[in-house]
């Protein structure tokens, strides 16, 4: 079966009724610019459910106004046929008008979890998230949806808000795709001169560094000295580590899954990464003594 491009609500509704109502649905939210990391998300999807709709959609609400959204990679055709090769059914991609009434006043509030950490960089930010998440859910109606890692905040959001308004739609994070150097792939990447690109990888560095160490002032520690070291090729926004589903920060006790998770300036371009750790303090403790 071919591509089937859908512009529009009713477009979407048509190619929905044309499918047996037995199978299951699995949606990809994406902004385009498609990489390897997102053919890995629509084939984690495939493997899960009998249809796969990619949703293709700049969202404007999700954009301060000092950042980069009219210069936000577009690469629709190219796009099409990484949806193609890959199998999905389906590509959502609407317009701004089409999604947001002009007169639009209701939205989704990310509450104090979507204040702190990148919220606190982007405020607002994860309010516009949360709202077209929840607008692509009852609009494509999808047994599940498939979220990368890379994003850990929005995906922890996303969860707790399946959660607190009983959305009946299964959350499945998949792994952060990387390139061999390490360097997290983001379609921002490409904004990224030669210089620039081996700074960045100061970024997965720092992240290997602190995945290294067991006690959580040691993770710290050991991320900090790898982005001081960088400083002069990067500004750096923060460097975390944080609880996975509330992302407050851990104390020295804590044990357990952690992100540490870290957001910086390379050039103009601003980057994030982190990864998921087990913190033991007594196990630190024991090799310590």
């Amino acid at each position: 079966m071919d591509l089937i491009v859908a512009k529009d609500r009713l477009d979407l509704v048509k190619a929905r009724s044309d499918w047996d109502g037995g199978e299951s649905v699995a949606l990809v939210p994406t902004m385009g610019a498609l990489h390897a990391g997102h053919r890995s998300l629509i084939r984690e999807a495939r493997a899960r459910a009998d249809r796969v709709v990619v949703s293709i959609f700049v969202n404007p609400l999700q954009f301060g106004p000092n950042e980069d959204f009219s210069r936000y990679p577009r690469t629709f055709d190219a796009d099409l046929e990484v949806c193609r090769a890959e199998g999905a059914a389906v590509v959502f991609a609407p317009s701004v008008e089409s999604m947001y009434d002009p007169e639009r006043q209701v939205g989704v509030s990310s509450g104090a979890m979507g204040e702190v950490v990148e919220g606190a960089s982007r405020p607002g930010h994860f309010d516009g998230m949360l709202t077209v998440v929840l607008k692509l859910f009852n609009l494509v109606q999808p047994d599940l949806a498939v979220f990368g890692q890379k994003d850990a905040q929005q995906l922890a959001l996303i969860r707790r808000m399946v959660r607190d308004l009983d959305v009946p739609v299964e959350i499945v994070g998949a792994p952060t795709v990387r390139e061999p150097d390490g360097l997290a792939l983001s379609s921002r990447n490409r904004y990224l001169s030669a210089v620039e690109r081996g700074s960045a990888l100061a970024l997965s560095r720092a992240l290997r560094a602190g995945a290294a160490e067991t006690a959580p002032s040691k993770v710290l520690a050991a991320a900090r000295a790898v982005l001081d070291a960088a400083a002069s090729e990067l500004a750096l926004d923060y460097v975390v580590l944080v609880d996975p589903a509330t992302f407050t920060p851990v104390d020295e006790s804590y044990s357990g899954e952690a992100v540490l998770a870290v957001a910086a300036k390379v050039g103009n371009t601003r980057l994030i990464d982190n990864v998921i750790l087990t913190l033991d303090p007594l196990e630190d403790q024991i090799t310590d003594s």
